[in-house]
């Protein structure tokens, strides 16, 4: 019997995406796991029909992938494909990428335990940076992976058994979620208490600094120089706030740990706080608006809509509520471990990148930065037209991701053959 498998992807409200069944025979297994340290996290393994000894994995640090799109095209080309849930799936409040470490790491032990020979692990948008992290850290020997988080955790990666992997995909792949809110946060942002506070000489949708619309936006050169600038500087500000308000809460630890008892109220408060920085206005990529800026076939606006307005002053978007400490692991492009910039020299596995055409969030000078910087010399990089989720880019076209899974594979079968 064959089995559907569809759903929207990557978290964002698909509309034309293809449900495709996997191939018959497939035998459909849920897993329920225990990290290292701990968390809870599970997945899904699809095997083909007379089994498989090669696996690709598919994960991203917050969402849900058990259905994802490429499932399909993994196990006809004959390859298992496991499915792996991060612990906190669909919320990032708490996400610090050393501790999802440990999620991969507890589904790459089973996949070895059970007796897979090959792990190829698929990162899709976000899942390539955390991959591309997990790859960096366990080629190396305990001592020397981090031991601490940017705001200053234990890792436990010292222990940990980090199976090593055997190939590479990535699929849409930004360059890091730090590095793609470097470029996205609005620099203009005067007071980071007041969302609606507005340094007009640096607003992208004053139309004073370029902005025209879908139609004739277009910035200059130097004030895409000074946006980019004042988007760093504003990173800055959030990281030392993060830090600040850690430092705060340690010391109230230490000083109820000296106390004990007798240690006051106010200590005791400020010890068992987590504050949440709200991150206001994250949408504001120039380059969703100008269209010219590293040019491609995407469409104007960005993943988050077509209406900048909207989607950056509203209350959905990227990094919108953090902790310091995930603030700091996964959103800073600035101190963030997990960006491609800091860890595709340890990529040293056969590769293949699947660029999309008209992404808004994976831009063509982004990937070809990441696909420059990774250091195998086995590595493949395709174009395929279609948006950020494959879907197609006009109607009636075909679905970016049907192409893509063609390439998959084809590459699986030539890279892994049975």
């Amino acid at each position: 019997m064959r089995q559907p498998l569809a759903q929207p992807t990557a978290g964002f409200l698909n509309t034309d995406w293809n449900p495709r069944d996997i191939p018959g025979g497939t035998v459909t297994r849920n897993v329920v796991l225990r990290t290292a340290d701990g968390a809870a996290t599970g997945g899904s393994l699809y095997t083909p029909a007379g089994g498989s000894r090669t696996v690709v994995c598919v994960m991203h640090p917050r969402e849900f992938m058990a259905c994802h799109y490429l499932i399909p095209d993994i196990v006809a080309a004959g390859c298992a494909a496991w499915s792996q849930s991060p612990r906190s799936v669909g919320n990032d409040l708490r996400l610090e990428h050393e501790s999802a470490l440990h999620d991969v790491a507890a589904g790459l032990a089973f996949l070895r335990a059970h007796g897979f020979e090959r792990i190829v692990l698929l990162g899709n948008s976000g899942g390539a940076g955390l991959y591309a992290f997990y790859v960096q850290q366990s080629s190396l020997p305990g001592v020397q992976r981090i031991a601490r988080t940017p705001g200053g955790r234990p890792t436990q990666l010292a222990e940990l058994d980090m199976p090593t992997v055997d190939g590479l995909v990535f699929v849409g792949p930004h360059p890091g979620q730090g590095a793609l809110l470097m470029n996205c946060i609005d620099p203009s942002v005067r007071d980071e208490g007041d969302a609606l506070s507005v340094d007009a000489s640096l607003d992208p949708l004053n139309p004073d600094n370029g902005y025209r619309g879908r139609e004739g936006t277009r910035y200059a050169p130097a004030f895409v120089e000074r946006y980019r600038a004042a988007q760093r500087a504003r990173v800055e500000r959030i990281d030392h706030r993060a830090r600040e308000l850690i430092a705060t809460r340690q010391a109230g630890r230490a000083r109820v740990k000296d106390l004990g008892a007798a240690a006051p109220a106010a200590d005791r408060r400020m010890a068992a706080h987590t504050p949440i920085i709200n991150v206001w206005r994250t949408d504001a990529d120039l380059r969703c608006f100008d269209l010219s800026l590293d040019p491609s076939e995407r469409r104007f606006g960005s993943l988050w809509g077509s209406d900048p307005f909207a989607s950056n002053y509203g209350a959905v978007g990227f990094a919108r509520q953090c902790t310091p400490e995930s603030w700091l692991s996964t959103w800073s492009g600035l101190s963030s471990n997990a960006t491609l910039e800091k860890t595709a020299a340890a990529l040293v596995q056969p590769a293949l990148v699947i660029e999309y055409t008209g992404d808004q969030a994976c831009f063509p000078g982004d990937v070809r930065r990441i696909v420059e910087a990774i250091a195998s010399t086995e590595k493949r990089h395709l174009r395929v037209r279609g948006d950020h989720h494959g879907r197609a880019l006009s109607s009636g076209g075909e679905p970016g991701r049907l192409a893509a899974g063609r390439h998959l594979a084809a590459w699986l079968r030539q890279t892994f053959p049975r």
